[in-house]
């Protein structure tokens, strides 16, 4: 069964089609990304500028053509943080239903965070099936964490409003960044995923620490320790990171030019993060929310 999945976010509306197999992880068949790079497109009062909005009707409306091209049974248009907590989200989702005929949903942060949860509970599968799961995953406006002791539904799901490309708007508005901007940062961080570590002192240790999202690879990518991220090593590195533009960010290996300004605020959310919860390291997974979602869809479909 062949299906696909349209995640639009900060930086890019990114369709996904996949061969659905049961018993077997989905086959890729096409991928396409198109550009919204909102990061700097969010007024003061919360809303996307004119220039956000278009930029999202036409990443919408390039990847719906492709999607319409490929032979998929079922489309997931999924609006995630930065366009679902617009204050001008009921206008993005009528100017994209008018010029593309799709109506984007959107999940609560919580929601977004369980289906995350599946998704890494999958690709984890006879690895890990019964054991003790911690999930991170860093956007662009908010973090999920979720927890569980088994099977696929996590006991506990956050979303927190510590994204990378909110922080960057709020605390870092200069690069290279002064001391005192990220040190504003790591309060700010701490003090968010407080209550979340307090919550989680009450739970077993985890036997797994998963990151997923792009924050996550571009980081284990520059501290050369591949599919794993330690903490030690990505504290070194966020000094580097703070002394330098956007641009020899962007030159780094990996680093995406449009994620570059973005990157800084990333590695202090991660490192302080796994400083509040006592964590030494994680295993980057390449799997979060669009397969999570397909993988949903997947059982709805089959019954």
């Amino acid at each position: 069964m062949r299906l696909a999945v349209l995640d639009v976010g900060s930086n890019s509306a990114h369709l996904q089609i996949v061969e659905a197999r049961s018993h077997k992880p989905p086959l890729p068949v096409f991928r396409l990304k198109a550009p919204t790079l909102l990061a700097e497109s969010v007024t003061p009062d919360g809303a996307l500028t004119p220039d956000g909005v278009e930029r999202v009707v036409r990443a919408v409306a390039c990847t719906v053509e492709a999607y319409r091209q490929h032979s998929a049974k079922d489309l997931i248009p999924l609006a995630t943080a930065t366009i679902r907590d617009a204050t001008n989200n009921a206008e993005i989702r009528r100017r994209v239903r008018e010029a593309t005929g799709v109506e984007l949903r959107s999940l609560s942060g919580e929601d977004e965070a369980r289906v995350t949860f599946l998704a890494v509970r999958r690709w984890l599968a006879g690895n890990a099936g019964g054991e003790g799961l911690l999930l991170l995953d860093i956007g662009g406006m908010s973090m999920e964490i979720a927890s569980g002791d088994g099977g696929e539904h996590p006991d506990l799901a956050v979303s927190l409003p510590i994204g990378a490309g909110l922080l960057t708007r709020r605390f870092l508005p200069e690069h290279p960044a002064a001391r005192n901007a990220v040190e504003r940062v790591r309060r700010h961080v701490r003090a968010a995923v407080r209550p979340v570590a307090a919550e989680l002192a009450g739970h077993p240790r985890p036997d797994r620490v998963i990151g997923t999202s792009k924050t996550f690879k571009q980081l284990a990518g520059l501290t050369g320790e591949g599919d794993h991220l330690s903490r030690r090593a990505l504290r070194r590195w966020v000094p580097r990171l703070a002394d330098m533009s956007p641009l020899q960010r962007a030159n780094l290996p990996g680093v995406a030019a449009a994620r570059a300004r973005q990157l800084l605020a990333g590695a202090v959310t991660a490192v302080t993060v796994m400083e509040a919860l006592d964590l030494r390291t994680l295993d980057v997974c390449p799997w979060a929310l669009r397969e999570g979602l397909l993988l949903r869809r997947y059982r709805e479909l089959r019954g």
